[in-house]
């Protein structure tokens, strides 16, 4: 956890209300960070349904694996999350830490270790002692109380220089029901069906595979459409919880994916992932730019996405927002190599609404003066125009400072 804010960071947190069938308790287990609270519990009553998605590395965390093996069931009664330690690439030892944690855990919720989610972020390759902290869960268990959304959102911090909530009321059917969402995020960001760690909560009575298909899908143009650094972590997890404690106000319960009472829920949440994901790019770690590429007249939306992604991920282009220096030539250059369908001749390319090449050249009417002024703000849109079809794609990414090098240096230290 970083002590200088990020100056992208939000000018103010939204006041992030209790969601019914949720209570909260953190404390402070010592396992990397002294003085702050590092792990987290959420217990929710009996009924809540669970939704995810996780990372696609093929070396997964130990509490990724123990998720993705709890999670058909479709039941949730406690997550439990540290950070400061990743609990991956642990071999038998985070197996029997991830199994150890979730055999204290569902005794302190009073459930079946399959009720049971786990989450951990920090170093790789260190084992993670669960006598350090799995004393702790019976009292957090006992003392949870609703409110602490604020302080669950600092507990699982870890280079990140803020805390990321959202929230949302919508109306299900005629009943009001609430949104709640924490992340923590600020390198290793580059998600696939995934995203760092992230968990969202509802008092909605939604059933288990139609949270299913609302995060999936909203994933796709939100965490999915983020990258700080191109590195996919090993611990990436995306939890969605849905208590139905509403149902007693009257909230239908939903148990189709195409019940028309479902879309102002979907647009909220679709509102809360986006909300979150746009706050870890802000938060990348040395960040001092938010950058939007935006990807047009693709052959495809597929092939769009993955232009788009290209000019993101790229150091050189990331390094020259970071110097707030207008060169164009940078993004032409993630175009080719991009491997999809491209004309120079056909490509334009733009930054902000100024056309900086066209038609295989320098624009005619560009203006260095006028790009370098736009350079200069906190917020870069680039555009590249294809020329080829109709595919389009939106992504977002940070700039490349001094400073990832300085955090990321030393990052086990």
């Amino acid at each position: 956890m970083s002590t200088a804010v990020s100056p992208l960071a939000p000018k103010s947190q939204p006041k992030m209300p209790p969601i019914e069938g949720v209570r909260i308790a953190t404390a402070e287990a010592g396992i990397k960070y002294k003085g702050r609270t590092d792990l987290l519990a959420m217990v929710f009553d009996e009924g809540t349904t669970v939704a995810g998605v996780f990372t696609r590395s093929k070396c997964p965390s130990a509490p990724v694996d123990l998720c993705r093996a709890n999670l058909p069931a479709g039941k949730a009664r406690v997550l439990v999350v540290n950070s400061g330690n990743a609990n991956a690439f642990t071999g038998k030892k985070g197996r029997a830490s991830t199994e150890a944690t979730a055999k204290a855990a569902a005794s302190a919720a009073g459930c079946a270790a399959s009720d049971v989610f786990l989450a951990s972020t920090g170093v790789i390759g260190e084992p993670l002692d669960p006598a350090k902290f799995t004393h702790l869960l019976a009292d957090m268990a006992k003392r949870a109380q609703p409110e602490l959304w604020p302080e669950a959102g600092k507990a699982i911090m870890t280079t990140d220089t803020y805390p990321k909530y959202a929230t949302q009321t919508v109306l299900l059917g005629d009943t009001l029901v609430t949104i709640n969402g924490i992340a923590k995020g600020a390198g290793m960001i580059a998600p696939d069906m995934a995203t760092m760690l992230s968990f969202v909560a509802t008092d909605a009575p939604i059933a288990a595979p139609v949270l299913q298909d609302m995060l999936s899908k909203g994933t796709a143009k939100t965490f999915n459409a983020v990258t700080v650094d191109s590195d996919t972590s090993t611990s990436d997890t995306l939890l969605l919880f849905a208590t139905g404690a509403a149902a007693r106000r009257g909230a239908p319960r939903i148990d189709n994916v195409k019940d028309p009472r479902l879309a102002a829920f979907r647009r909220a949440l679709n509102k809360i992932l986006k909300n979150l994901a746009l706050q870890v790019v802000r938060d990348g770690e040395g960040a001092r730019k938010e950058v939007e590429v935006t990807v047009t007249g693709a052959k495809s939306a597929r092939s769009a996405k993955k232009i788009a992604l290209s000019i993101a991920n790229s150091p050189l282009v990331k390094t020259a927002v970071a110097g707030e220096d207008a060169n164009w030539g940078r993004v032409v250059m993630a175009v080719g190599k991009a491997g999809e369908p491209a004309d120079r001749d056909r490509l334009s390319v733009f930054f902000g609404d100024i056309r900086v090449a066209h038609e295989g050249e320098r624009d005619p009417d560009y203006s260095e003066a006028a790009t370098s002024a736009y350079m200069k703000r906190d917020r870069i849109r680039i555009r590249a125009d294809i020329g080829l079809g109709r595919g389009k794609a939106t992504v977002w990414t940070c700039d490349l400072t001094k400073e990832y090098v300085a955090i990321n240096g030393d990052y086990r230290s």
